[in-house]
This record gives C-alpha cells, structure tokens and sequence, in this order.
C-alpha cells in the first residue's frame, strides 16, 4: 500500500484548515491539523510530517517564531515548508524566507495554487538526493552531497533556498539569468508574484560572499536582464 504524503497544517482560522484540508485529502495527501503553535510543537514530538504550512498570524506563538524554532531544530530543519499570510506589508514573508521557509501565499487564494505550490515545494525536496560531486571556484567549494558551502575554508550559513541559487549560478558561472527565471528554476513554478523574491536572496547572498574579496563582487547584476555569477579567467 502506497504511504501517503503527510502535511501538516497549522492555522488558527477554522474555515481556512477545512478547506485546505479537504482539498489537500482529494488530491492524495494526509493531513493532521494544529490551530496554534504551541499545538503544532507538541504534535512535532512525536510526528514529523512531510511537510508543514504554517498560518504567520498565529496567537501565542506567532508563525515567524514557529518556523525559527523549526528551522533551528535538527529534527525539523529540512522539512518543506510553506508560509501563510493576510498581511500585505512584505516584511514578514521576507523574514520568513531568511529563517528558511521554502515558499509563500498571500490570503485568500485559491486551492488550485496551493496544491501547485504544494507539488512543487515536495518534488524540490525530493530532488535533494545530490551525488557526491564537488565543485571549487577560486575560495567557494560546494559540497552538493552534503548540501554545503564553504568560503575560505569557513562553512557558510546559508538558507535552503539561498543554496540553491548560489549553486544554480555557480555551476553557470557566467550565464546571466533573468529573475523570472530564477524564480521558476529555484522555486520551481511559474511565479505570477513580484520578483523581489529573488533580489532578496542575492542581496543576502551577496553579504555573504563579501566576507572574501575573491567573492565580494561574484554575483555579477546585468542592467535589464538579470543576474550572474562571475567567471573568472
């Protein structure tokens, strides 16, 4: 028998998590619910899902703080992660993206969105399963096996989604690539938001890398088009 694909759905509103939650069982998945943080912690302790979306608005514990404790939690870092939120300042999705979270949506939307994001966020973590190949420009080594950077011989501390892109633009060194698609290949759909997104992560990115003159200014902006990784002769 096949083994479902568990999500965990945490949201205060009551409407909000049976609709999700009928929509996410029609399609295959199994859902287990939490209306609030401190629920969804105690829940974690004994059941670790597939993956997680997190209402931000939560009372007690607020999103932002759930997914900080999450991400900094070895039995929970890797696990997917969505965001939910009604706000409209950006603030909280960018910080949410920083702490780690793999993806957002804005309330209301629709249920044919979230199951796409859903399947997307998934099959990126299933495709994490790397070789064992390395690869070295100038201070920068990457371990794509174990899913790690290194600057100058000193690990960096970077986000799953920061990984990613430094390792998209790494192995195309040179190659200039518009948001729009760093957006589908990083986040790995068509992404009908703004592209702040992704000027979010090279900015951090970028601040990172400076640590090294080698690397202050790798990622190279291309007026118009988009951005690169500077190859160097």
């Amino acid at each position: 028998m096949k083994i479902k694909t568990r999500v965990l759905l945490v949201d205060d509103e009551e409407n909000i998590r049976l609709l999700v939650k009928v929509n996410l069982e029609k399609v295959g998945y199994e859902v287990i619910e939490a209306p609030d943080g401190k629920t969804a912690l105690a829940l974690l302790q004994t059941t670790l899902p597939d993956m997680i979306i997190l209402d931000l608005m939560l009372p007690e514990i607020d999103g932002l703080e759930i997914c900080r404790l999450l991400k900094r939690d070895t039995r929970t870092a890797d696990i997917p992660l969505i965001m939910l939120t009604a706000k409209n300042d950006e603030i909280d999705r960018v910080i949410g993206l920083e702490l780690g979270a793999d993806d957002y949506l804005t309330k209301p939307f629709s249920q044919r969105e979230l199951l796409a994001r859903v399947k997307a966020v998934l099959r990126r973590a299933g495709n994490k399963e790397e070789s064992s190949e390395e690869l070295t420009l100038g201070p920068l080594k990457m371990n794509f096996s174990q899913y790690e950077a290194w600057l100058a011989g000193e690990k960096m501390e970077l986000t799953p989604k920061e990984y990613e892109l430094l390792r998209l633009l790494v192995e195309n060194a040179g190659r200039v690539f518009s948001r729009e698609q760093l957006l589908e290949k990083i986040w790995g759909y068509e992404y009908y938001g703004d592209t702040r997104t992704v000027d979010v992560h090279v900015r951090h990115l970028r601040s990172k890398l400076e640590k090294i003159v080698e690397t202050a200014d790798a990622i190279e902006t291309v007026r118009g088009v988009g951005y690169r990784f500077a190859k160097k002769n």
